[in-house]
């Protein structure tokens, strides 16, 4: 059978599940031993560092650094905590957490600014991973694995046993026999307590049928005035979710703010502070609503760009290095630019069209017609508030934002030649 890796397509699949008590004790227990597994590793490297600085041949540091290099393995880790050999705990918890910790490793190591692995601290949300395995006989689909569709409603995951499931993934049942279920994820919001089973898929053939050539090409230019303005003239207006719900937002943690000051000053726990906790649920509701309905936006314009253009060019726009203006970081924040290059990307492969992204470079101050740059030959170059420009070059008239989707789409038709 083959591995995810080598199969042809990948998808990602999120519903909803419905615990009874029981299982909801379940996975809070793996939750907490896959957080645990996770800092035992991070707590081992940190000893391991400190103890090979010692130069010396002495005895009981070798002897306590062999000791640690044997920890670090999920059976063994669990042979040292008698706590870890609870029956409850799913194996594949403690292993995905060992394999996550080397990743965070990797990602240190291929992008410095991600930082060390650090000690995850326990949060109102649960999460843990396991892993779909096949027997040596078992065909590759979505029924006879170790987590298994038992129907269209219910599915099977180990520990928990058969849970009932609700989303849109029926047309995958119905519609394909030969998907592999991956890794498993199994979750539980911080807002409504809602419990989440999200799936890796592979297949080696497509999900989603490529979508009809439309012989359409654009280029997009994203901004904060209004969230892009297509080569085409079209303007998409920025919604502005976080502006609109924010004064809502800090009313409701100042409240959270001054119940917990409250509880700790009466020696109460949080976690048994009813009216926090009330509190704390309304204001992750406030925040679970702004990601909804930013996602929802994204998803969908993202959808109508791929449906009625078979190429799509866009600026690589650096959101960290645009951060850095004080004065315009919450509205970079809050348009959500890398989450909407990341789904244009995706959605292009998904569905066969062609998604390129250019060096923002000179996209703004360039003359489309003549190609004169601003700021050149003793010219100034254009501010934000300059939305109308005339090039002096060639004395074309240009909307500021029209005119860098038409330089954007021409520099990725020039990438796209190379």
């Amino acid at each position: 059978m083959k591995s995810m890796s080598k199969l042809a397509y990948h998808f990602g699949l999120k519903m909803r599940i419905y615990p009874s008590t029981k299982q909801k004790q379940i996975i809070q227990v793996n939750s907490d031993i896959s957080r645990t597994v996770y800092n035992k590793m991070v707590a081992i490297d940190q000893e391991l560092y400190r103890l090979k600085q010692v130069k010396l041949p002495i005895d009981t540091i070798r002897a306590r650094i062999y000791e640690l290099e044997r920890r670090k393995n999920a059976k063994n880790m669990s042979n040292h905590y008698q706590y870890m050999q609870d029956e409850r705990i799913d194996s594949l918890t403690k292993a995905n957490a060992i394999q996550n910790y080397q990743k965070a490793w990797k990602m240190y190591r291929k992008v410095h600014k991600t930082g060390t692995p650090n000690y995850h601290k326990k949060s109102y949300r649960q999460s843990y991973q396991t892993n779909c395995q096949y027997g040596k006989n078992k065909p590759m689909d979505m029924f006879s694995g170790s987590v298994r569709f038992t129907d269209k409603k219910h599915i099977q995951i180990p520990k928990l046993g058969k849970l009932r499931v609700s989303g849109s993934y029926r047309r995958i049942l119905d519609k394909k026999n030969d998907v592999r279920i991956g890794t498993v994820t199994i979750s539980k919001d911080s807002a409504d307590n809602r419990y989440f089973v999200s799936m890796q898929l592979g297949s080696d053939t497509p999900f989603v049928k490529a979508l009809p050539e439309t012989n359409s090409q654009i280029g997009i230019d994203l901004n904060i005035e209004n969230f892009l303005t297509t080569s085409d003239g079209v303007i998409v207006d920025n919604p502005r979710y976080y502006r609109v719900i924010k004064h809502k937002l800090a009313k409701a943690q100042r409240t959270l703010s001054r119940r917990e000051l409250r509880a700790k000053k009466e020696n109460r726990n949080l976690a048994q502070a009813k009216n926090y906790q009330k509190q704390r649920r309304l204001v992750a509701k406030l925040h679970d609503k702004l990601r909804n309905q930013r996602n929802n936006f994204l998803n969908y314009l993202s959808m109508v760009l791929i449906n009625n253009h078979d190429l799509i060019v866009a600026e690589n726009l650096r959101s960290s290095n645009l951060l850095k203006n004080h004065a315009l970081a919450m509205s970079i924040s809050d348009v959500g630019w890398r989450s909407f290059l990341q789904k244009l990307e995706y959605k292009a492969k998904l569905y066969g069209k062609t998604f390129v992204t250019v060096n923002p470079k000179n996209t703004t101050q360039m003359c489309h017609e003549c190609k004169f740059v601003m700021g050149t030959n003793d010219t100034q170059k254009l501010t934000l508030k300059d939305r109308q420009w005339t090039c002096p070059h060639c004395g074309a008239f240009h909307i500021r934002d029209h005119n860098a989707s038409l330089n954007i789409l021409d520099k990725g038709l020039a990438k796209l030649a190379k």
